[in-house]
């Protein structure tokens, strides 16, 4: 699609993914690495291990996402209509968005749980890269059928998505943690009482 302007839909998503990287860029200026790896409470993650979730949970998703659309490139599946969640999607996309919903809070599963003593710039160089994957896996397939290309979810047992409602959960996972990191954040910079 180099030659034509980039679909309103791409547009949004590409733009949905940059203001996650500036967020991010706010949220860790001028925190250093045991800033970083500060608990607001016992049990909860750090800013640093916000990120390193989101990574591997970028990773993991797009590992299951590729094989699809490169399936979809050999056969030929070109884009028919904007790249959208249908109904389930974007329930599904919903709960995902912050603020975290107390019903929705759960144990991440095992293979994207932060890994323990990871230091804020390592998390973030993790995550950065993770993004930068994001983005070209979406500017590589964006002329495809995203919305009628299904995976398998790494996560749901027995549920496929579209391509789109994949990039689009990818997206508002990374709200969700970025405004939990936010949260630890402030937390941190709260005055002590004493």
């Amino acid at each position: 699609m180099e030659s034509m302007e980039r679909p309103v839909d791409i547009v949004a998503l590409d733009n949905a993914f940059v203001a996650v990287t500036e967020d991010v860029g706010r949220l860790t200026r001028g925190v250093d690495d045991p800033q970083g790896a500060w608990h607001a409470r016992a049990g909860s993650w750090s800013v640093a291990e916000c990120l390193d979730h989101l990574a591997a949970a970028n990773r993991v998703y797009l590992d299951a996402m590729r094989p699809a659309a490169a399936r979809a490139r050999a056969r030929g599946r070109l884009r028919r209509r904007p790249a959208t969640p249908g109904l389930i999607g974007r329930w599904f996309v919903r709960m995902m968005e912050p603020p975290v919903k107390p019903a929705l809070r759960g144990t991440a599963p095992e293979i994207i749980r932060p890994h323990g003593g990871t230091t804020l710039g390592d998390a973030l160089r993790r995550f950065l890269a993770s993004q930068d994957e994001v983005r070209a896996f979406l500017r590589t397939y964006e002329d495809l059928d995203l919305t009628g290309t299904r995976f398998v979810n790494p996560f749901v047992r027995g549920v496929q998505f579209s391509l789109a409602t994949g990039l689009h959960v990818i997206a508002a996972h990374e709200r969700r943690h970025i405004w939990q990191a936010w949260a630890v954040r402030r937390a941190l910079e709260r005055p002590a009482v004493a």
